[in-house]
């Protein structure tokens, strides 16, 4: 008897853990063409944990999309973006630390609507340390498997054949779409749970030949609503 209520302790301990675990910071973005509604990943604690900071203490109020590519992603996060004049290259502010890389492919990958970190490139950077500050939702494209094949390769010449699109994932970009070139190579840590039409409706506004928008795209207020 007193096994058997051990065993009940111990798998009580258990399940309440996972269901901890299963429990997700959201967080919403206010913008000035809508809210965004995003869910981060238990996954990336290093990563969560910092942008939960930083929406936390008002960081991503009043910055800018400031980089909107059509069927690939929007980037925003720039703290000296707050201010900016209009038409000025942005894109390289941050807070003055950066964040360790965590990778988890196949498990967590660039489909459409994920929220990954940007970051310097390779030659200062090999580490692959994401921003401290700067992110970017994925808006991506559909790809067929000859596509998917020619990303492989890239992939692999860009991780030493380290990273492998799965079936699963494939299927993912076939349908959904996304931006697989750029797995194992940049921190995904979250997605947009609610609210991708207005991402769709950012990433087509008109922009300069930087890739700002002509008509500030900002972000008014994010908080975390759980």
């Amino acid at each position: 008897m007193k096994r058997l209520f051990s065993l009940f302790l111990l798998l009580s301990v258990i399940f309440t853990c996972q269901a901890q675990d299963s429990k997700r910071t959201v967080v919403n973005m206010q913008t000035n063409m809508g809210d965004i509604l995003i869910e981060l990943y238990n996954e990336t604690p290093k990563h969560s944990s910092n942008f939960k900071k930083l929406v936390e203490e008002g960081v991503y109020d009043s910055v800018l999309f400031h980089r909107v590519i059509c069927d690939f992603m929007i980037q925003g996060g720039d703290p000296k973006s707050k201010n900016a004049e209009k038409g000025a290259f942005l894109g390289e502010g941050d807070l003055g630390y950066s964040i360790d890389a965590e990778f988890n492919v196949p498990k967590i990958y660039h489909k459409k609507g994920c929220i990954a970190m940007a970051r310097e490139g390779d030659a200062v950077n090999p580490e692959r340390k994401s921003s401290s500050c700067q992110f970017y939702i994925v808006t991506g494209r559909v790809f067929s498997d000859p596509m998917l094949d020619r990303v492989q390769e890239r992939i692999d010449k860009a991780t030493d054949g380290k990273v492998k699109l799965t079936e699963e994932m494939r299927q993912t970009y076939r349908t959904i779409g996304g931006t697989p070139h750029l797995d194992g190579q940049y921190t995904v840590f979250g997605e947009v749970i609610e609210g991708m039409d207005v991402v769709d409706k950012i990433q087509r506004v008109k922009t300069d030949e930087n890739g700002r928008p002509e008509e500030d795209v900002r972000i008014i207020k994010a908080t975390v609503v759980k």
